[in-house]
């Protein structure tokens, strides 16, 4: 099960009910975040989710509304006795753009691993997570991300049975160990069906639409896309500022065939984003509004 929450849905400053950007996950024990907008903190707090367990943190750029809330968080995560070190992703320049803001918070009692990124898809995998990052069109270089939780193939008892493999390796074996007992080899092909669906959760904001966007959220559990203009007449404004309309996303939603779509990153002058939704939703049926603290619990598909 991968918990995901939306923390901050405004874009551009924060306001009565709209935190700036930030979604956050949980998974074995391990909290992942992308973004870090002014207000973050406070919607963690609000959230009721724990500072303690974050191990990542990924930006998707560098404007203000989505990493000025960076430092306070990281103060706040060492008052939480935290000594693990946290990984940080993001553009190139992250480090140099981390250690400025880090004026105000010089000392850490944990370490900083940077992770910086350049090609137009780059995956890591951490803590149980695989992320892939994909570049996108904004006025800077931004990236989204792609979380994907694996699932191994189920045990074959027959098949370990018919073989003579002792009962002490099939732990092992299950967890993808291969194991030497009095000579003989095994290997985790022997016993391992095939792989199963996972989960896959596409977050992307601050970008126009771009065919890697599509291509990386093909078949995701949930979308979270930028949705910074809902009303009509506002389509040459986000070509001009390198954002998404409604529309645009609800088409990138249907293109890559994604189960459940939530809009987010809304301009401060949408201060009604339910007129639109009805009209997007002719577009792509299982799109709705993202809100301040919606969580979702995204499951394997034998858990549902």
């Amino acid at each position: 099960m991968l918990d995901v929450c939306l923390l901050g849905t405004s874009g551009m400053m924060p306001l009565p009910g709209r935190w700036l950007t930030a979604c956050m996950t949980r998974y074995n024990g391990s909290s992942l975040l992308i973004d870090c907008g002014e207000g973050t903190q406070i919607a963690i707090k609000e959230k009721g989710w724990s500072f303690h367990p974050i191990d990542i943190i990924c930006f998707t750029h560098y404007h203000a509304d989505h990493i000025s809330g960076l430092p306070g968080l990281l103060l706040t995560i060492g008052n939480s006795d935290r000594t693990e070190p946290i990984t940080l992703i993001g553009p190139k320049g992250l480090s140099k753009v981390v250690a400025a803001l880090r004026t105000i918070a010089p000392e850490l009692p944990y370490e900083l691993k940077f992770i910086e990124l350049s090609a137009p898809e780059e995956k890591v995998q951490i803590k149980g997570y695989q992320i892939t990052a994909f570049k996108v069109q904004h006025a800077v270089p931004c990236y989204g991300y792609t979380i994907d939780i694996p699932r191994i193939g189920k045990f074959d008892v027959t098949r370990a049975m018919s073989q003579n493999i002792p009962q002490r390796a099939w732990n092992k074996l299950q967890h993808g160990n291969t194991v030497e007992m009095d000579g003989v080899v095994y290997t985790p092909d022997m016993v391992m069906g095939a792989p199963r669906k996972g989960i896959r959760m596409t977050y992307c904001t601050d970008t126009r639409p771009v065919p890697s966007i599509a291509e990386h959220a093909e078949g995701a559990d949930l979308f979270i896309c930028e949705g910074m203009y809902g009303e009509k007449g506002k389509e040459a404004k986000a070509k001009e500022y390198k954002h998404m309309t409604f529309k645009e996303a609800a088409q990138i939603a249907k293109q890559a065939n994604v189960r459940e779509m939530w809009l987010t990153h809304f301009s401060p002058s949408l201060v009604r984003p339910i007129d639109y939704i009805d009209s997007i939703r002719k577009i792509y049926a299982n799109a709705s509004l993202g809100s301040d603290g919606r969580t979702a619990e995204l499951l394997f598909e034998d858990e549902e």
